[in-house]
């Protein structure tokens, strides 16, 4: 089943549907394993599972502290693409992998999706890759059928917006503010008519990501957008308060639906 289909079948019952974040490796795998169970049991509908990368130029301090840090303990990708194929086959959920061009291009971009598809990904999300940059990345989405998600940005034009719509599936990244993850958004008139230029540009379902971070956000959200997207705050949460402490945190923001 498409990445589309399984997120409106999900949206049906719910007001609004919830992505999370993860930074694989960090702060190890076993703590991940621990924090996508939390995650599941307690109701989200989506997991992005970010491939660390030296350079993540579309994320705040948190999520480059993340990537730095479990880069440094050794992550590999293969590694990435066996614990995505571990969390695939134990949950009934669509598992995502997260990264940047440079870490598909070395791999190899189709032996890069021929190994997330064996995982069992339905979507990549890939902020550094352009449509016109790489045909054949696209090429094969459509040929292993992995979703390529592309991202709107409140500066892009209505004219970007239904270029990028052409090439996108899955959902689209909706990014709620210019700048990197993990700093507050605000929710004014101006985001709410970014949203409406979001939807009038695709039928697919609008994801809403950065500084989306507590119950009120959601709320914001609801009647706008199909999914909120939850970052840096899990992360910070882990290296806060422990893994234990994400369960009842998105169960918090899940008692909206």
């Amino acid at each position: 089943m498409s990445l589309e289909k399984i997120l409106r079948d999900r949206k049906n019952n719910k007001k609004i549907l919830l992505m999370t974040h993860i930074v694989l490796g960090y702060p190890s795998f076993e703590v991940n394993r621990e924090v996508i169970a939390g995650m599941v049991e307690n109701g989200v509908d989506c997991i992005e599972m970010q491939i660390p990368f030296s350079e993540p130029m579309a994320d705040g301090p948190v999520i480059l502290k993340a990537n730095q840090d479990s880069l440094a303990l050794g992550t590999s990708v293969e590694q990435c693409l066996e614990f995505g194929r571990e969390m695939a086959e134990q949950y009934d959920i669509p598992f995502l992998y997260m990264t940047y061009y440079n870490i598909v291009y070395k791999y190899g971009e189709k032996a890069f999706f021929e190994a997330s598809a064996a995982a069992g990904i339905k979507g990549l999300i890939i902020p550094d890759l352009p449509p016109e940059m790489s045909p054949d990345f696209f090429g094969y989405a459509k040929e292993y059928r992995i979703a390529p998600i592309l991202i709107f940005t409140p500066t892009s034009t209505d004219e970007r917006m239904a270029a990028l719509n052409n090439h996108g599936s899955g959902f689209i990244y909706c990014v709620a503010r210019r700048g990197v993850t993990g700093a507050q958004s605000e929710f004014d008139d101006g985001f709410s008519r970014y949203l409406k230029r979001c939807r009038k540009a695709t039928g697919l379902p609008l994801a809403v990501g950065f500084g989306i971070r507590d119950r009120k956000d959601i709320e914001a959200l609801i009647g706008k957008a199909d999914m909120a997207v939850i970052g840096s705050e899990t992360i910070r949460l882990v290296d806060s308060k422990g893994a234990r402490a994400v369960g009842p945190y998105l169960a918090d923001l899940l008692a909206t639906n």
